[in-house]
């Protein structure tokens, strides 16, 4: 994966796509997610996150207690602990992670969290969720972190 060509074209398409999918709130959501999750299926049978990680290595997932208190368990932290170590307050009033990439990523781009990694991660890139109207002003900021979510907006343009 050239994360640099990717990040090239995406910063290319993003007056583009940002216009297209604040066009599809206009559409039958029903459809909308129909062909969202169809080409979610299909983008995820070609590509691999574990050559990007891009999302792991640029953006931090916002950490929920439940999320906190699972992945201390997993390091055998106190929940305190994890948070003084890891995590930071934003500007949202959010704990995210303090540096990037993502202190739990390893050389291979495996997660050393994976089973309990936060809820947020796990629903990455969001683009199998129901209601995508709702959600299309952070699947167009994912088009600039996810090539996956890149390839499924192309594709969705040909369709709509």
């Amino acid at each position: 994966m050239d994360v640099d060509r990717f990040r090239e074209q995406a910063k290319k398409r993003a007056p583009e796509n940002k216009k297209f999918l604040q066009g599809l709130k206009r559409k039958d959501p029903r459809v909308v997610d129909d062909r969202f999750h169809q080409a979610h299926e299909d983008v995820f049978e070609e590509i691999d996150c574990l050559a990007c990680a891009n999302c792991c290595k640029t953006t931090s997932p916002i950490f929920y207690q439940h999320d906190i208190e699972r992945a201390a368990r997993a390091l055998r932290m106190k929940p305190g602990d994890f948070v003084e170590k890891y995590l930071r307050i934003d500007e949202d009033k959010d704990y995210v992670l303090q540096t990037a990439p993502c202190p739990f990523l390893d050389h291979d781009n495996y997660c050393s969290i994976y089973e309990d990694r936060p809820k947020a991660c796990r629903e990455y890139p969001h683009t199998d969720r129901k209601k995508m109207v709702q959600i299309l002003e952070l699947t167009y900021k994912n088009t600039l972190v996810c090539p996956a979510v890149l390839e499924m907006t192309e594709r969705l343009k040909k369709i709509f």
